[in-house]
């Protein structure tokens, strides 16, 4: 079960003037589930995304690039789930770039307006036959309330579907956001999510969506770790179809761009969080936050190494305070000069360890306490500088290998 999340209720999803999503059932894997999802765009959105940087990425991941750098302005997207078009060569490059035909021509669009994804096994063959056999039914279910829907049909070993919404006043002008996101292993992002769709209504000048959706990237889905995999077909896509009435927004640092890009940062955190609250057999929701590095490339690193960490992630999933695993990953993060008698481990308002060692006043009964809950927040203060990241992960339990041993059967 997740972690403190549960499905979204469709009542509270907004629609997004000039955004249709419509699913249905290809059977590209198995039969009997939602496996094909359409995003379909009205003309004049501003597109941007950002990809998986793992070298070895998916055919649609390639095909995306490709199309956005065209220029030709996005008007579709086609989503499949249960095989992910990786590892299969230049043929699965022609099978992502004929499902973008096959949309294209029944929307009578050029195939570098469709932008393609795909997630799921990886190294077999993409069954277009079936994505094409399955696209006239994902086309006619299209709607503009079908955000909830579009969330359980970009789902692989998700147990819930993942979507959320929000408003805010620019120029007295009700802007929407709502966003819907998938994942639950092979997530440590270095990007994204496994696959993230992100909308609003928003006027925002094409010339700085790219930025925009770097940062919200950033800020979220490059804040998260389920097991330190980094999958080959990452894709967060950030829309903007400028349908609203206020000014066009041509900056992000300040005034009605700011506060655009913190209202979206919500959702897209809210959406980053809930992949790992569902992640692959996880039983607790861990804040990982580490203050006082010299930068916050520094802070971070040292998170990671305590989010990826077995023994740590095992002894959460135990309620075991063994919290010397902690410090030892703090230790092994790569920091050549780092002085542990500066060092502060903190597990919410315990304070665990003073100046490298175990404080003087810390009991066993209240760590345990603490390793008891679902939700936990390990801060470390590193006592170099004033920098600060944070990391959210998950513990792992027996499930985990569980699920993956059995991905393919």
């Amino acid at each position: 079960m997740p972690v403190n999340l549960s499905a979204p209720n469709a009542a509270e999803l907004f629609p997004i003037a000039g955004v249709r999503l419509g699913v249905a059932e290809a059977g590209i894997r198995k039969q009997g589930r939602k496996d094909l999802t359409v995003i379909l765009l009205d003309e004049g959105a501003s597109i941007s995304g950002v990809f998986t940087r793992n070298r070895f990425c998916a055919a649609p991941v390639q095909v995306c690039r490709e199309h956005l750098s065209q220029n030709l302005g996005i008007r579709a997207m086609v989503i499949n789930t249960g095989n992910a078009n990786a590892g299969t060569g230049e043929e699965g490059l022609a099978r992502a770039r004929e499902t973008c035909r096959a949309l294209a021509s029944r929307l009578d669009l050029a195939p570098g307006q469709i932008l393609p994804f795909s997630t799921g096994v990886i190294m077999e063959p993409l069954p277009v036959d079936r994505i094409e056999a399955g696209l006239p039914m994902a086309l006619a279910d299209a709607g503009a309330s079908h955000w909830g829907r579009a969330a359980e049909g970009i789902m692989t070993t998700d147990t819930v579907p993942k979507a959320f919404s929000a408003t805010v006043s620019i120029d007295g002008v009700k802007v929407t956001i709502t966003g819907i996101s998938k994942g639950a292993g092979m997530i440590r992002p270095n990007m994204a999510t496994m696959l993230g769709f992100l909308a609003t209504d928003a006027r925002v000048d094409p010339t700085i969506m790219k930025t925009l959706a770097i940062e919200l990237a950033e800020g979220s889905f490059n804040r998260v770790t389920i097991d330190g995999d980094t999958s080959t077909n990452d894709s967060f896509i950030v829309i903007a179809t400028n349908q609203a009435g206020h000014k066009p927004i041509t900056a992000l640092d300040h005034g009605n761009g700011l506060t655009l890009k913190l209202a979206m940062m919500e959702v897209a955190r809210k959406l980053a969080q809930a992949i790992v609250r569902d992640g692959e057999g996880a039983t607790k929701f861990i804040t990982v936050r580490v203050e006082g590095g010299k930068t916050g490339d520094e802070c971070r690193q040292v998170a990671y190494a305590i989010a990826h960490s077995p023994l740590v992630k095992t002894a959460f999933y135990a309620s075991d305070p063994n919290l010397g695993r902690i410090l030892a990953a703090v230790g092994y993060a790569g920091i050549e000069d780092l002085d542990q008698a500066t060092i502060d481990l903190f597990l919410d308002d315990v304070h665990v360890a003073a100046k490298g060692g175990r404080n003087p006043d810390y009991r066993e009964e209240d760590g345990q306490r603490i390793m008891q809950q679902s939700e936990i927040t390990v801060r470390v203060v590193l006592g170099r500088g004033t920098a600060v990241d944070t990391v959210w992960t998950c513990d792992f339990s027996h499930d985990y290998v569980t699920i993956n041993a059995d991905y393919r059967s």
